[in-house]
């Protein structure tokens, strides 16, 4: 996500730390730069002039900080911008759920991702303690109704649907109905599309909004269609009206464009972003932290949220345990590599690592994610006793292993070695909470000298 835009800014910040005193010209060179970039990355032209005046305006009146070099003045002003841009005039407040059953109405293009990304608020909500109701009222699409379906069977949301015969506003009311009778507290129904804006998609999508009013209309748009996706936005505020919008397939090589202009041209906010295909690959947007990502600085915060989603607690607990009796084995390791995977493609997490989305957008660093895979395959490949008792692995069983993962004995070395490696560490890590806990227990009993 923003990596190419990442990759230049990041350029462009390096050359400044070179520069002792950021004067006017330095500012009109970085302009020039930023605004080719922003170009480059699809932005809308307007947007781009007025962000670069503005930042203008705050770098040639700002008076530098004795504290910060040039680059990181100037990282300082680029992300208040970006931060402010993203916002607009007012920050938009986290929207969720009220009263006894809210409903939101999905609005967008064919191939936005509309129906998936029903599923995953249906999916993100239903984590967050709520009971939604997902509705299929795409009669013109049967295979949507269908994919609903199975979407919903495996996030356990129950769907509503009655074919595609019916007009989608009396399916809307017959599900309102039942969502009342089964205390669903959440409604998302899922619209018909077209390839393109139409009178006929209008005037229905109309009709639905005047049959069940929703609580909000949220369009979701195709991140990776740039500056048309903001021109699609454009449309549908003036033909029905959205309330907020959704931001589909981030985590590809989306340029970024319209997540920058969006907001400015229509003013309303971007609630949701997709980065991935999985129905839990879904992100709330947070202005400040998208601006972070954008610059390079990471965003601990939403990998600390995705960690918590995605680790199991209990079994977290019991590593932990397991550490601190320093008996952390290869089966822990295993699982460790599945909990890993389970928050997503490596570089997007490592991207959210403060420095780290720097080296991984300028090519310092790279990252094989079919290493995973391959360490995943050569533990699968022992039994639980080599798992549980690595010290047996002789040249033989590594032999075995490898034949069975499919890689080398080399490969398997490798892992082992690693292994110890860790286990060295957390044994260390295990004597000096020992040393420190000892240490606290003189002081309790003589008291601190």
């Amino acid at each position: 996500m923003f990596e190419s835009l990442t990759e230049r800014l990041t350029g462009l910040f390096d050359r400044l730390k070179k520069k002792g005193v950021l004067t006017e010209e330095d500012v009109q060179e970085s302009l020039r730069q930023i605004r080719r970039v922003l170009l480059e990355a699809d932005v809308n032209f307007r947007v781009v002039k007025d962000f670069c005046a503005r930042v203008r305006d705050r770098a040639v009146g700002e008076e530098i900080l004795a504290s910060l070099s040039p680059a990181q003045q100037m990282v300082k002003i680029v992300h208040a911008e970006l931060v402010a841009l993203l916002t607009g005039d007012a920050q938009a407040e986290s929207w969720k759920p009220q009263g006894s059953c809210s409903i939101i109405l999905m609005v967008g293009l064919n191939g936005s991702g509309k129906t998936t990304h029903s599923a995953k608020l249906a999916s993100y909500w239903s984590d967050r303690g709520f009971k939604p109701l997902l509705v299929a009222t795409d009669v013109h699409r049967p295979a949507a109704i269908e994919q609903l379906i199975t979407l919903g069977e495996r996030i356990n949301v129950p769907v509503f649907h009655m074919g595609d015969r019916l007009e989608p506003v009396a399916i809307a009311k017959a599900a309102l109905a039942q969502a009342q009778r089964d205390k669903r507290d959440l409604i998302i129904i899922d619209t018909a599309g077209r390839l393109h804006i139409d009178a006929a998609l209008m005037d229905e999508l109309r009709e639905l909004k005047d049959g069940v009013p929703p609580t909000q209309t949220w369009l979701v748009l195709d991140a990776m269609t740039g500056q048309d996706a903001v021109n699609v936005a454009e449309q549908f505020e003036t033909a029905v009206g959205v309330d907020g919008y959704i931001l589909s397939k981030m985590d590809s090589d989306a340029r970024g464009g319209a997540a920058l202009s969006i907001r400015a041209v229509t003013g309303k906010p971007i609630r949701f972003i997709g980065v991935g295909e999985k129905v839990g690959d879904l992100e709330e947007f947070h202005t400040d932290r998208i601006a972070q990502r954008i610059l390079g600085m990471g965003d601990v915060l939403s990998l600390i949220e995705r960690a918590e989603r995605a680790i199991d607690q209990q079994q977290a607990q019991e590593l932990e345990a397991r550490l601190r009796a320093n008996q952390f084995d290869l089966e822990d390791f295993r699982n460790q590599l599945k909990q890993v995977t389970k928050l997503g493609p490596l570089e997007q997490v490592l991207g959210m690592l403060p420095g780290v989305g720097q080296a991984l957008a300028s090519g310092q660093m790279q990252v094989d994610e079919k290493r995973l895979g391959r360490m995943e395959a050569i533990l699968s490949s022992m039994t639980m006793d080599e798992r549980r008792r690595p010290d047996i692995i002789k040249n033989s069983r590594r032999k075995r292993i490898a034949a069975g993962s499919g890689t080398s004995t080399r490969e398997v070395n490798e892992v082992l070695k690693q292994f110890r490696q860790m286990k060295a560490m957390f044994a260390q890590f295990s004597e000096m909470e020992k040393s420190r806990r000892g240490r606290r227990s003189l002081e309790r009993m003589f008291g601190r000298r």
